[in-house]
């Protein structure tokens, strides 16, 4: 009776072990199905090879478009009206100053203004004697010279009194150049001007700006101009701006060891800052084509590259490649690969570590 009970008692554990091996078999069976339909792949195809280039850069002024002004009279500045960063318009009063070589200089003017009246009738007088031959070519010659001089003088002096409206209590304005954004301020009420001195403000034009890129010599083959790039700033995080490589330096930068590629980039809505960081992208299709395949499907291990082929349905193998180059999207393939091969990509680091654990 005894050995029957333990026989029976043997029989029910073999028969426990058997089902849960058995349920172990089938949810096993159930998990490797579920992933094997879950695994993805695409064809390796040939494709004309895209190299892409990410440079650094920022944003910098057109200097055509900055006026540093430098005062020409000296003098004692009593109010300013404007603050860094301000906007001004052509001709817009900026500072009033105080000075005594406001009289001389208009007194230069009018005394200039009547040597140039004398001079225009002297020519003239000049002419009419040349053609009734009572004068030599060498003194028409002259007289012309006399005219062309004091106009260069007088116009010095319109250039030194354009940007200054004078008045009566023998001071004067100084006035804006060029409509702008005031980007420099060296003045404030009780200081001294003259000539010598600092530019005492500068207006810079933003409606077009500089973008200028980094390239060091490692990618002088790449960059050329009239190249499309794509640029960036962590001030528009996912904004996009696209701009053309207006011209490249020829010369290396002394300090930075790097030649400068420039950008010219309209600015309507003034986005771009001077001296903000800009990343530069550029794309240059190679017209040889190469076996590419999906950017995501390599698997780097060991310094080398892999991707996992399916051979038939549910078979796997590794496969070495070796690259000829990549951008964010596309992996161009050197040699390990042919073109229509079944390339995993999806689950394929779970495959590849089944497989080289095997």
């Amino acid at each position: 009776m005894k050995n029957t009970l333990n026989f029976l008692l043997i029989f029910i554990l073999i028969t426990s072990c058997s089902d849960n091996v058995e349920k172990e078999k089938s949810k096993q069976n159930d998990v490797n199905k579920s992933f094997l339909q879950n695994v993805k792949t695409v064809k390796s195809e040939l494709k004309s090879q895209e190299e892409e280039l990410i440079l650094t850069g920022k944003v910098e002024y057109d200097p055509d478009k900055i006026v540093n002004y430098i005062p020409l009279i000296n003098g004692v500045v009593t109010q300013t009206y404007f603050s860094l960063g301000d906007q001004v318009k052509q001709g817009q009063v900026l500072a009033n100053v105080r000075s005594l070589e406001v009289n001389s200089l208009q007194a230069e003017k009018f005394s200039l203004q009547s040597e140039l009246q004398v001079a225009r009738r002297e020519l003239k007088s000049a002419e009419s004697m040349y053609k009734d031959n009572m004068l030599s070519e060498r003194e028409l010659v002259e007289a012309r010279g006399k005219v062309r001089q004091a106009e260069s003088a007088l116009g010095r002096v319109h250039t030194d009194m354009s940007v200054v409206k004078t008045n009566k209590r023998g001071g004067f304005s100084i006035v804006s150049p060029i409509t702008g954004y005031i980007i420099s301020k060296n003045i404030t009420s009780g200081s001294t001007i003259s000539q010598e001195s600092e530019p005492v403000f500068t207006i810079a034009d933003l409606n077009v700006v500089w973008i200028t890129a980094n390239v060091y010599a490692s990618n002088l083959q790449f960059v050329k101009e009239g190249m499309p790039v794509e640029m960036s700033s962590l001030s528009y995080p996912g904004e996009i701006f696209y701009g053309t490589i207006h011209s490249l330096s020829k010369v290396f930068d002394s300090e930075e060891k790097v030649l400068k590629a420039r950008i010219i980039m309209p600015n309507p809505e003034l986005k771009f800052k001077p001296e903000m960081s800009m990343t530069i992208k550029l794309k240059n299709n190679i017209e040889n084509k190469k076996v590419s395949v999906p950017i995501n499907a390599l698997i780097f291990d060991n310094d080398k590259n892999y991707v996992i082929i399916e051979e038939t349905k549910n078979k796997f193998k590794i496969k070495e490649v070796k690259l000829q180059g990549h951008n964010e999207e596309v992996a161009y393939i050197l040699s390990g690969l042919n073109v229509g091969e079944n390339i995993v990509i999806k689950n394929q680091l779970l495959i590849y570590s089944g497989l080289k654990n095997n």
